[in-house]
């Protein structure tokens, strides 16, 4: 590749190489690939950079959530919580002592025959439904 469209890759953001004490650019293996993945895109697809960004960090996103789900698969069944987050994505629910000792779970939604109904689910118990007007 020349060394201007190295330093435009660079300067966008889609590869960024090691610096040399010398400020010289050094590609790891993993940059080498990139941008041959890159000038493939470019030349054989006609992508240009911004799509090219975009689809790399796609590439990257995927990767992230895939090593992710892998590692919740790996845990041991039941020892966590997750939910939902605001934007998204899962996070963490952790145990109040409350929840621990009472062993007690409120989900709320479309659960049962009626909307908005209140479901109780208890370690030792059946599920029982309560009605409430509003969540």
């Amino acid at each position: 590749m020349h060394p201007q469209t190295l330093r435009q890759y660079d300067r966008t953001g889609l590869v960024t190489p090691r610096r040399t004490a010398g400020r010289g650019r050094r590609y790891s293996l993993r940059d080498i690939a990139t941008l041959r993945e890159i000038q493939r895109m470019s030349q054989e697809e006609g992508i240009n950079l911004a799509g090219i960004r975009r689809i790399l960090a796609l590439e990257s996103e995927v990767t992230r959530l895939r090593g992710h789900i892998d590692l919740l698969l790996t845990r041991e069944p039941g020892s966590r919580i997750f939910s939902a987050g605001s934007s998204g994505n899962v996070v963490v629910v952790r145990k109040t002592r409350t929840q621990r000792e009472s062993g007690t779970v409120v989900v709320r939604g479309a659960l049962g025959p009626s909307r908005g109904q209140v479901r109780h689910a208890h370690r030792q118990g059946a599920q029982t439904p309560t009605n409430e007007s509003n969540n």
